[in-house]
């Protein structure tokens, strides 16, 4: 009975990455972003907005990528991940109703997204998101640390 607690604990968890993460797993293959993609995906549930996809179609699509990937390739990446999430609603009301809010802005997406979600991680190597560790009861590590869980 313990063992199948563990696994439940262990690999029926929630997991947000912010778009740094994703970013590193598309562009380099065998960076610790794309094992933390890898890990997630195997063992959990990770969960999207709205929001936290615009933002990834959007850098994913910047001209500064093309010397690491094509363009085709990355949004390619972009629909795989759409086809793998589940994905939340949340909305602006959802975020300006933050207890805690990060002091960049823009970021406030995935803490809105990881409550919403009950999320039991989110993986960032945003300095923003991470100073505010733990989050409302959510941990917030860094893709080697996750790795490392």
């Amino acid at each position: 009975m313990l063992t199948w607690f563990v696994w439940l604990m262990k690999f029926g968890r929630r997991i947000v990455l912010n778009t740094s993460t994703l970013i590193g797993a598309v562009l380099r293959p065998n960076s610790i972003p794309r094992q933390v993609l890898i890990k997630a995906l195997s063992e959990g549930e990770l969960c999207a907005s709205p929001a936290t996809l615009v933002e990834l179609d959007e850098v994913i699509a910047r001209d500064k990528f093309d010397r690491y990937l094509g363009l085709a390739a990355r949004q390619n990446f972009s629909t795989m991940y759409r086809d793998r999430v589940r994905l939340f609603e949340v909305s602006e009301a959802d975020e300006a109703a933050l207890a805690i809010t990060c002091r960049d802005a823009r970021d406030n997406k995935f803490l809105a997204l990881a409550l919403t979600c009950s999320a039991d991680v989110l993986v960032s190597s945003d300095d923003d998101l991470l100073t505010l560790n733990p989050y409302c009861g959510i941990q917030v590590k860094k893709p080697k640390a996750y790795l490392d869980d």
